[in-house]
């Protein structure tokens, strides 16, 4: 049904059609013009006009609607600065993955080292190289 047929009428009857814009100050139902973001003021004032619900005029639908907007877009904007020191701060895997395998080699050089001096003591005790604890030791010849 067409909108200005609703004019005169109440702001709920108008509002049934999705399509229709109701201006309070003269009472007229009117198309919405969807061509436009905002109706225009020669069509109808913000702080008159209603649309969807009768108790929120455009104004306060916009500045609301702007607040939200604007809420969701701080709140994505602290998420992803969160995201990104978190992710600064802790270590990623390649460098946990690198991190182990330097411990492992260190490990297993001290093992290497730790066998390689047993088996050069083994031989220096073998030949009679074997340093002792104090080398000013009184030599016995029997």
């Amino acid at each position: 049904m067409p909108c200005p047929r609703y004019t005169n009428t109440s702001c709920e009857e108008c509002l049934k059609n999705v399509t229709c814009l109701w201006c309070t100050s003269s009472k007229k139902c009117v198309e919405y013009p969807v061509r436009s973001i905002f109706p225009p003021s020669s069509l109808c004032e913000l702080r008159s006009a209603r649309w969807g619900v009768c108790w929120v005029n455009f104004e306060a639908l916009i500045i609301a609607m702007s607040v939200v907007g604007g809420a969701i877009l701080l709140a994505l904007v602290v998420c992803c600065c969160c995201c990104c020191k978190k992710k600064s701060k802790k270590p990623d895997k390649d460098d946990e993955r690198a991190a182990r395998e330097r411990e492992k080699r260190r490990v297993q050089q001290e093992e290497r080292r730790a066998e390689m001096k047993s088996r050069h003591d083994e031989i220096r005790k073998k030949y009679g190289l074997f340093k002792e604890d104090n080398p000013y030791a009184k030599f016995e010849n029997n």
